[in-house]
């Protein structure tokens, strides 16, 4: 295994090793990691970490395999209080130089796993796509819910606010 870098990570293609795998470890650092929590928009992201290995694949392509661990901040989306989340997630892309990056903004890709293959594999670009992909969606606190409190039934004017309508109506006739 390589030692953990914690700068970016871009592998040149043309010098990687066919016959063995590249290995790659990324812990980015407390200033990194601020960057990319910022850029995710989390209030905080305390750990990161991706580790994997690239290697030949099929035809001319390649294919990058790795761990994604991590420990993230977001806010509820109810109370706002922070919720804490730990990410342990498998990452597997193949990358296929016979594969045309698309040129319109929204392009369908033939498989989720599958990227063009360019001079580069950006293994930090990977990692913050792949992390932004683990987020919970609707993270929610402890006991965070959208129903009301049993205590706090409101009023009966604000619960139907049409239920003196049909008396007005028949009152008019």
């Amino acid at each position: 295994m390589t030692a953990a870098q914690t700068h970016p990570l871009r592998l040149r293609v043309a010098h990687l090793n066919p016959r063995a795998p590249t290995a790659f470890a990324l812990r980015p650092d407390a200033e990194a990691r601020a960057a990319i929590a910022g850029e995710l928009g989390l209030p905080g992201l305390p750990r990161l970490a991706f580790e994997g290995r690239i290697r030949a694949g099929a035809g001319d392509g390649w294919e990058l395999e790795g761990r994604l661990t991590a420990r993230v901040t977001q806010a509820c989306v109810v109370t706002l209080k922070p919720v804490k989340t730990t990410i342990d997630e498998q990452v597997r892309r193949l990358y296929s130089p016979h594969l045309a990056t698309p040129e319109a903004d929204e392009a369908e890709m033939p498989d989720d796993a599958l990227e063009p293959l360019g001079q580069f594999i950006d293994v930090s670009a990977v990692m913050v796509e792949e992390l932004a992909l683990a987020l919970p969606e609707y993270p929610r606190a402890d006991g965070a819910g959208l129903d009301s409190p049993a205590g706090d039934a409101p009023d009966s004017d604000t619960r139907k606010p049409f239920a003196g309508l049909d008396q007005l109506l028949r009152g008019k006739d």
